[in-house]
C-alpha cells in the first residue's frame, strides 16, 4: 500500500484519502487516515442523521459524497445510494432473493460492496454477484455464483466482500470443479480464471505486495492461499483450520510487509507466517494469543488489537505483540464487536451498539470516551470518511460527526 498526496494506491485500486470504498477501508486493513480527537470528555460525537434500513450485516462504503448500503426488504436485496452528508436517497438497485437462513438469523446480505472507478461491485447472500453504475444504479452485469459455479450457501450464506484487483473482481466462493476462488472480468463479469478446490470461508481476499508486484491472499475454509491475480497461479498454500467440522474461518488476513497474520476461533487461535524464498514459513502459532471469531484485528507499531474468543461467550479485547504472540493486556468480558484504527486511537463498535474510543497503546487499555449509537446485534464493519462515522445495526444506519 502506497500513499501519494491525497491518494491511496492499494494494488491498482486508487481512492481518495477521505473515501472508505471497500471492506475494512482504503487499504483493506481496518485503518483510517482521518484525524480525530484523542478524548470525548469535552465533545462527544454528534449525530448528523439516521435512517431506517432493511436486514443485513453488510457495512456501508463511501466514495466522494455517495454512500452505498446493501440491505434486504421483502424478497429484494437492495443497493441503496445515499447522500453521505445528509442521508437523502439518490437511487436504489434491486435484485430478487429467496435466501433463507437455516438457523433463523438475519436473512439480508452479508458482504460489504466495493466501489471502484464509478462502479459498485456486490455479492448477495445467495451468491448473486452484481456490478452497477455508481452514478445511477443501472446494472452493468450480474453473475449467479450459486448456479454458474455450483457454490453452496454454507452455514450462514455467502459472505465474501469483492476485491477489485486491476481489471478483475476476485471472490472466495467455494464453488465446484476448482472454483474455490474465482476472478471475473470487472467490465463484463466473464470468468477469467478459477483456482483451488477449497470450500468458502467467511473471510475476504486481500492484496499483498511482494518483490514489487501485487499478489492476492485468500483465507479459505481450509487455510491460506497466495495467488497471482493475473492468472490464478498458486504461489503458496498452508492448510490451517479448526478440526471441528462446523467451524468456518471468518477474520480477514492482515498483511504486514512480507508477513501474514491469521486468526480464527473454535480452538484454532492465531498464526504468523512469513513469505521468504518462495514459500510460507510459520513464525509462531497458538490458541492463547488472539482467537478472532469474526472481527478482523488491526495493527499498529508492532502490536495487534482485536477480539479474543467466541462471540456467544463474551470475548475479551486484547493487545498482542505481533512478533511473538505475547498478550500485553486483556480487557476480559468486553463482548464482541469491530475495531478500527484511527491514528493512535481505536474506534470500537461493540455488538451492543456502543461506540468506544480507546488508546492504541500496548501499555494498558485506556478508554477515552463512549456513546450509545446503535441497538443490540451490531456486527457490521463501520465506515469512516470525511470526519463522519457510519454504522449500522439490524434496522438502522447512523451518521455521526466525530470531534
Amino acid at each position: 500500500m502506497l500513499f501519494l498526496g491525497g491518494l491511496f494506491v492499494v494494488g491498482t485500486l486508487i481512492v481518495l484519502a477521505d473515501d472508505w470504498p471497500q471492506f475494512l477501508g482504503p487499504a483493506r486493513n481496518g485503518v483510517s487516515t482521518e484525524k480525530i480527537a484523542s478524548s470525548w470528555e469535552k465533545s462527544e460525537p454528534k449525530q448528523l442523521w439516521k435512517k431506517k434500513i432493511g436486514a443485513g450485516f453488510a457495512g456501508p462504503v463511501v466514495a466522494g459524497n455517495t454512500l452505498i448500503i446493501f440491505h434486504r426488504e421483502g424478497n429484494s436485496e437492495i443497493l441503496l445510494a445515499l447522500d453521505a452528508e445528509t442521508g437523502k436517497p439518490k437511487w436504489e438497485s434491486k435484485s430478487p432473493t429467496a435466501y433463507r437462513d437455516d438457523f433463523g438469523f438475519d436473512e439480508g446480505p452479508r458482504a460489504v460492496p466495493c466501489i471502484q472507478e464509478g462502479r459498485v461491485y456486490a455479492m448477495g447472500a445467495e451468491g448473486l454477484i452484481r456490478c452497477v453504475d455508481l452514478a445511477n444504479g443501472k446494472e452493468i452485469w450480474s453473475v449467479p455464483a450459486k448456479t454458474q459455479f455450483n457454490a453452496p450457501k454454507g452455514y450462514f450464506g455467502m459472505v465474501c466482500s469483492p476485491l477489485v484487483q486491476g481489471d478483475l473482481v476476485i471472490l472466495n466462493i467455494g464453488g465446484a470443479d476448482g472454483a474455490g476462488v474465482v476472478a471475473l472480468d470487472k467490465n463484463s463479469g466473464k470468468l477469467r480464471w478459477k483456482a483451488t478446490g477449497h470450500e468458502a470461508s467467511y473471510s475476504s481476499p486481500v492484496p499483498m505486495v511482494l518483490d514489487g508486484k501485487t499478489d492476492v491472499v485468500v483465507f479459505t475454509r481450509e487455510g491460506v492461499v497466495l495467488l497471482e491475480p493475473q492468472n490464478g497461479r498458486e504461489l503458496g498454500e498452508l492448510h490451517w483450520r479448526s478440526r471441528m467440522q462446523a467451524s468456518v474461518n471468518a477474520a480477514t488476513p492482515l498483511v504486514i510487509s512480507n508477513r501474514i497474520f491469521l486468526s480464527a476461533s473454535y480452538e484454532t487461535g492465531a498464526i504468523l507466517l512469513e513469505w521468504a524464498n518462495g514459500s510460507l514459513k510459520e513464525l509462531w502459532s497458538g490458541d492463547d494469543s488472539l482467537s478472532s471469531h469474526y472481527a478482523t484485528p488491526v495493527y499498529r507499531d508492532k502490536y495487534l488489537y482485536g477480539f479474543h474468543g467466541r462471540q456467544e461467550y463474551g470475548p475479551s479485547l486484547r493487545c498482542v505483540e505481533l512478533a511473538t504472540g505475547k498478550v500485553l493486556w486483556d480487557q476480559s468480558g468486553f463482548g464482541a464487536g469491530t475495531v478500527t484504527l484511527v491514528g493512535d486511537q481505536l474506534l470500537i463498535l461493540r455488538e451492543s451498539g456502543e461506540l468506544v474510543l480507546a488508546s492504541a497503546s500496548p501499555q494498558k487499555y485506556e478508554r477515552r470516551g463512549t456513546v450509545q449509537v446503535l441497538g443490540s446485534g451490531t456486527r457490521a464493519v463501520p465506515a469512516l470518511a470525511g470526519q463522519r462515522f457510519y454504522g449500522r445495526d439490524k434496522s438502522t444506519l447512523v451518521c455521526l460527526r466525530l470531534p
